[in-house]
């Protein structure tokens, strides 16, 4: 499979680390956000990103420059009918992505790989919208996208193997990461078994057992995780994890998937983590935990 263009559709947190990552493996990147503030503010952080990785001697300033030469702005979605592979990964709203996967559909050759970076939802009901349904397939990666090498390559009721195994080639062999295959499910394995665990931790919080640092600690350094649940809560955004935890409590039906009260408090009240400055932690406007 021969990929030089890549489409990214969003450019939230996840749409600007696949962007880089795709880049810095070299791709060219095409960056469509209907929100043209977001398309600057995108831009904005992957270069705060890449500059980061400098200070930490990861890479040079003309690896940067290289990286961002690969980076384009899209001006509609139709910019993307020469691309060989796009992925969606705008908020997870089916109605939203089921509109730009129908578009997509129109506006890509039969041949182009359409992808979707959902945690949650059906890629068989994303397909259902196409006129070529064993082209759509799901690609969810893993927060943050350029340190965590996994994608959970997912496969919907039509998905085709063609589809599968050229996916497969392009996550293991272009981009290099380990490409486990799952088969449509709400949650798919990631997100299904984490935020299961953030939620339990939750409730171990608000029965008093211990506070939220204090069992961060405890999974970090007696299980070896490299952040611990509130952290992890904080960094993917209480947002999405009450989002994917409903979905699947609606999905499954059962009572291990209803959000804790206290992430629902939490949301309300617009602690949403890292990105909004302040969740169960706090921190500075880049990010970083004060």
């Amino acid at each position: 499979m021969i990929v030089r263009k890549v489409g990214v559709i969003g450019a939230g947190t996840m749409g600007q680390g696949i962007a880089e990552m795709l880049a810095f493996h070299g791709l060219d990147v095409y960056i469509y956000e209907h929100l043209e503030d977001r398309q600057s503010h995108a831009l904005a952080m992957i270069e705060q990103s890449l500059d980061k990785q400098i200070e930490k001697w990861a890479i040079t300033r003309s690896e940067k420059k290289l990286v961002t030469s690969r980076l384009h702005i899209a001006e509609s979605l139709s910019s993307m009918h020469d691309c060989e592979l796009v992925i969606e990964t705008i908020t997870e709203d089916l109605d939203s992505k089921k509109a730009v996967f129908e578009e997509l559909d129109r506006i890509c050759g039969p041949d182009v790989i359409l992808a979707s970076n959902t945690s949650t939802l059906s890629l068989t009901e994303l397909a259902s919208v196409t006129a070529y349904p064993e082209r759509v397939i799901g690609m969810h990666f893993v927060y943050p996208v350029m340190k965590t090498d996994l994608v959970e390559i997912v496969r919907g009721l039509k998905t085709s193997d063609d589809t599968f195994s050229r996916t497969k080639h392009f996550v293991e062999v272009i981009i290099q990461k380990k490409g486990v295959m799952v088969f449509e499910s709400p949650g798919f394995v990631t997100t299904r078994l984490i935020c299961l665990f953030i939620n339990e931790a939750l409730h171990v919080l608000e029965e008093g057992v211990a506070s939220a640092e204090d069992i961060d600690s405890a999974m970090r350094i007696g299980y070896s995780f490299q952040n611990g649940p509130f952290e992890m809560a904080d960094r993917f955004g209480l947002d999405s994890i009450l989002a994917a935890l409903e979905r699947m409590f609606r999905e499954y039906g059962e009572l291990k998937y209803r959000p804790s009260i206290v992430l629902k408090k939490m949301v309300r009240a617009g602690q949403l983590g890292a990105k909004s400055g302040v969740g169960f932690f706090h921190y500075d406007k880049d990010g970083n935990r004060i």
